[in-house]
């Protein structure tokens, strides 16, 4: 199934992003970039990358995001203070294998700093090849729902 995938990164994430965007643009996926541009020579702030994706995932904009800084930690911090976004940092088979399957994760986080390009690119194709587990772990997703439901209303 052909996806819309929304992609961000910071200045640390900027070379690893580009990658991943041409190996998805060879697969049957749409590609949104969000930035930052590969030209780009300055430091940037995660958070607004991570807010850019994370807002059009969480909005139904694009289906799913991948987004990329230093260790793929403050990019996961900051995209999930939207409601539904369910982004997980990966480093390893196991742990991309998990956060689609039991966490249905739809924003994908990775670290320019501790994943390389060949590594990166075979967990983006995992995460996307890897199917939701469904059954008790969509429990787990509405108990989530509902957490996002009692703090977003207490403000």
């Amino acid at each position: 199934m052909a996806l819309t995938i929304g992609l961000g990164a910071d200045h640390a994430g900027k070379e690893l992003k580009q990658l991943i965007a041409e190996m998805l643009r060879l697969t049957e996926h749409q590609v949104v970039d969000y930035g930052v541009a590969a030209d780009c020579k300055t430091s940037v702030d995660y958070p607004d990358y991570a807010s850019a994706v994370a807002s059009d995932v969480s909005s139904g904009k694009t289906d799913v995001g991948i987004l990329v800084c230093g260790t793929g930690i403050g990019m996961q911090m900051a995209a999930n203070k939207y409601p539904g976004i369910r982004a997980a940092a990966v480093w390893d088979e196991f742990s991309t294998r998990m956060a689609k399957e039991h966490n249905n994760a739809n924003i994908l986080c990775l670290g320019a700093r501790t994943t390389n390009y060949m590594r990166a690119t075979e967990l983006v194709k995992l995460w996307l090849d890897t199917p939701f587990g469904g059954s008790r772990h969509q429990a787990r997703i509405n108990k989530i729902r509902e957490i996002e439901r009692k703090v977003g209303s207490s403000h």
